[in-house]
């Protein structure tokens, strides 16, 4: 075969490629990302001089994708995949350095390369964006879902107030007329109990719906979370849970209410504790930014199934046995964090466990 007709079936070889190419990407699926990446490795392999002998092999932050494996000993291509102008992988071809040198790549194999790395790059900042714009949906959604929902519980709250005021305010009275020894004082005395306890459930709505009142402070974090590890302390040692504290300022300046602030980092610590088995260690990190304060309790728990992350922080929504919990711990937390104009997070742990964040302006 004479060197021009070489050349052209080279060319030939090359523009089907990226037709092919071309192809694979218009109707990649983001849900299939390996498979696209394979069938574009395997028709990238097909395009090189000595394809039975070129193994191509695509690497990005989460994947590696090989045609086959090759020995240590190669001589490759290589060329750079950006994601907005940032290198995020590479695609390679080899070939054994036992049989060639570096010299027998064509020139035109590696602009081949350049050209389809340019174009997988672009694949994956069309993903990256849809992730993007498919987790902002999802927050926008949860948003207004817990907008909603405090919109109501704030209505339930108030309406519950008034007749638990009477019932409390009644309950009282009768009992002052009545024989501390009589059955009859008994049974108001555990109206009045159960009358205190419902007004502290509304109290909790309250915190969720971001009806309480707040006295604003400039207060430093820091010896708020002493305060609250010296009261669980005992807590701790009676669950047999260690904790560390990381924190590398004695001083986190914010404007917050104090009583507030410390239920945030007391409710998030009870979790924590509850959740981390005997031995287990609870993480506190506590740092800042020019702006922001942020808050991260970590435990090492059995974590959150994916389904439930979505829902933790609404009211009366536990995952804790029944009994063990009223489902507003959390939500109280979210109203408090709300009506501060902060914002709180919960995502599993790498490891193990989960990791609530909790971010709040410092003005």
């Amino acid at each position: 075969m004479s060197t021009t007709e070489q050349a052209l079936k080279e060319r030939i070889k090359e523009l089907t490629c990226l037709y092919e190419v071309s192809s694979i990407i218009v109707n990649a699926d983001i849900d299939f990302i390996e498979n696209t990446l394979n069938a574009i490795a395997f028709s990238l392999k097909k395009a090189f001089q000595f394809e039975t002998e070129t193994e191509i092999f695509i690497t990005t932050e989460t994947l590696k994708i090989a045609t086959n494996s090759i020995g240590n000993d190669s001589v490759f291509l290589s060329s750079e995949i950006k994601l907005f102008n940032q290198t995020k992988g590479k695609i390679e071809a080899h070939m054994s350095a036992s049989k060639y040198s570096k010299n027998d790549f064509l020139k035109e194999e590696q602009l081949l390369l350049n050209s389809i790395t340019l174009k997988v790059g672009s694949l994956l900042e069309r993903f990256e964006i849809q992730n993007n714009e498919t987790s902002l949906k999802r927050q926008m959604e949860r948003a207004d879902r817990l907008g909603i929902l405090g919109e109501i519980t704030a209505g339930i709250a108030h309406e519950l107030n008034t007749p638990l005021a009477n019932i409390l305010g009644f309950a009282e009275l009768l009992k002052d007329d009545l024989d501390q020894k009589s059955k009859s004082f008994e049974d108001v005395d555990k109206i009045i109990k159960n009358a205190i306890f419902s007004r502290e459930v509304v109290k909790k709505l309250m915190f969720f719906a971001c009806e309480m009142p707040q006295e604003m402070k400039r207060v430093n974090l820091v010896p708020h979370i002493k305060n609250a590890i010296n009261l669980l302390d005992a807590t701790f040692r009676k669950e047999q849970v260690k904790y560390i504290v990381k924190i590398e300022e004695e001083e986190l300046w914010l404007k917050a209410d104090p009583i507030q602030l410390t239920q945030i980092i007391f409710n998030l610590l009870i979790n924590a504790i509850y959740f981390t088995p005997i031995n287990g260690l609870v993480t506190i990190e506590a740092k800042q930014n020019t702006k922001e304060i942020i808050l991260k309790i970590c435990d090492e728990g059995i974590g959150f199934k994916i389904e439930d992350l979505d829902k933790i922080f609404e009211p009366f929504f536990t995952t804790k046995p029944i009994g063990d919990g009223s489902g507003l711990g959390l939500s109280v937390v979210h109203g408090i964090v709300a009506s501060h104009k902060g914002s709180i997070s919960a995502e599993n742990n790498k490891n193990k466990g989960a990791i609530f964040t909790v971010i709040l302006p410092k003005e």
